[in-house]
Formats: C-alpha cells, structure tokens, sequence
C-alpha cells in the first residue's frame, strides 16, 4: 500500500522512503519507545552503534575502521559522539575519585587547573596535530587529510576507553603506588594498542612489513609524545595566568 513519508512526503511503498531513507514505520514517541530504542538501542545495541564500535575498536581496530573509511558506515556510532560520550562519562567517574589527579601524575610542574577543566578542548586539539603525522608519515596511503582526522578520531575513542579504565581505578581505590603502577600499565598497553591499530588500518597498503613497522612505531610515539606536550604546554599557561 502506497503511503506518503512522513520525513519529506515523498510517495512510497516500502519499509523505507526511497528518497530519504527514513523509516515508514514511524510513530508517536512513548516512554518505552524512548528508553528501550532511543537510548538503549541507539547507543547500545550490540549489531549497531556505541557497544558495536567499541567492540570492533578492540577486536579488530585498523580493519575496521578502514572499512568505515571505505563505505561501511551504517552500523558505526558516530565517532565525534562517541568521544564525548567517553569524556562525559569519564568527568562523571571522576567525581567518585579517592585521590585526586595531582597526586597520581606526580612531576615538579604538576597537574594545572586549566587542564583538568578544560580536559575535552585538550583532547580535542590534538587530534587535527596527530592527523597532520599521519598524513605526513603514511602519505603513500593517499589518505586525505580529512580522512586521517577521522582516523585519529576512532583512535581516540579507543585511547579514551583506556583513560576511562584509569578514572576507574581512582574510584576505586585510594593507594597511590598501585594507581601509578596500573597507570604505567595502561600507557605501555596505550603504545601498543596505537601500533596495533596503525598496522592493521595501514597494512591493506603497499608497504613492506619491516617499513610499515617501523612507521607505526614512529607514529606511535609520536601519539604520545604530542599528547604529553600539548598537556605540558598548556599546564604552563594554566600555572602562569589561573594560578
């Protein structure tokens, strides 16, 4: 039976407009609709959105996203929302802290107010940075610039998911020898993952496996290099002018 889409009154027949795509099968928002599709299935449905791009991020996490980059795109959650959503979760973990961060990344500068308070814009600013590298370092590849942003966004998501992991034990736990000793346990796993996926996204590519290890390495450390002096650069300021 023919009907007219709801979204943009297009004429159509079948389960999805072919004009827009939305689905024909629409109706009136509920409560049981909003909590048991909207949010629940929307953010964590296992075939589709955050728990499936979390999972594909530590099963199978360069393939998957160059996949992504490549076309397949319909069962990913959105990679920026993806981010925030780590970082909102993280700030509210944090609130449960035992200790507080200034005690765990002991060094003689410490830990500013600017960078705690400001940790998304932090985050976020290193990403167009971590893209230049990659787009420099792997330029074989033809991956546009734009194309490596997306690709240090899903890295991110992975990278958040470890930072989640530390916020955690700091709710957990008030001893600081075994927070800084799971925190150096997390950046050593951090490196690796980095490498695991760079090979992974860039070995569908004409590189030689020596070459194209000894890229990733470069690139990883680079990671995490940028992340420590983009931290480190903006600590000052906060010290110089919040402080």
């Amino acid at each position: 039976m023919n009907h007219h889409c709801l979204n943009c009154s297009y004429e159509t027949n079948g389960n999805y407009c072919s004009n827009c795509g939305q689905k024909t099968s629409t109706h009136r928002y509920s409560l049981q609709h909003f909590f048991a599709h909207d949010f629940v299935h929307g953010i964590f449905h296992l075939d589709s959105g955050f728990l499936y791009t979390i999972k594909e991020l530590f099963t199978r996490p360069g393939h998957s996203v160059r996949e992504f980059i490549q076309g397949k795109r319909a069962k990913h959650f959105n990679y920026f929302t993806a981010v925030i959503l780590l970082l909102t979760i993280t700030y509210f973990v944090s609130k449960w802290a035992k200790v507080e961060l200034t005690e765990v990344f002991t060094s003689s500068v410490g830990l500013s107010r600017v960078v705690k308070d400001y940790v998304k814009l932090t985050t976020l600013i290193a990403v167009p940075i971590y893209a230049l590298f990659s787009y420099l370092i792997f330029k074989k590849t033809k991956q546009n610039y734009t194309e490596n942003i997306v690709i240090n966004m899903f890295l991110l998501v992975g990278m958040l998911v470890f930072r989640l992991t530390l916020h955690i034990v700091i709710a957990l736990t008030s001893n600081i020898e075994a927070i800084n000793i799971i925190n150096l346990a997390l950046g050593i796993i951090t490196y690796i993952y980095i490498s695991i996926f760079c090979y992974q996204y860039f070995s569908a590519f004409e590189y030689s496996k020596g070459v194209l290890i000894r890229k990733v390495l470069l690139f990883s450390l680079l990671i995490l290099s940028i992340k420590q002096g983009i931290n480190l650069l903006i600590n000052e300021i906060g010290i110089q002018y919040f402080h």
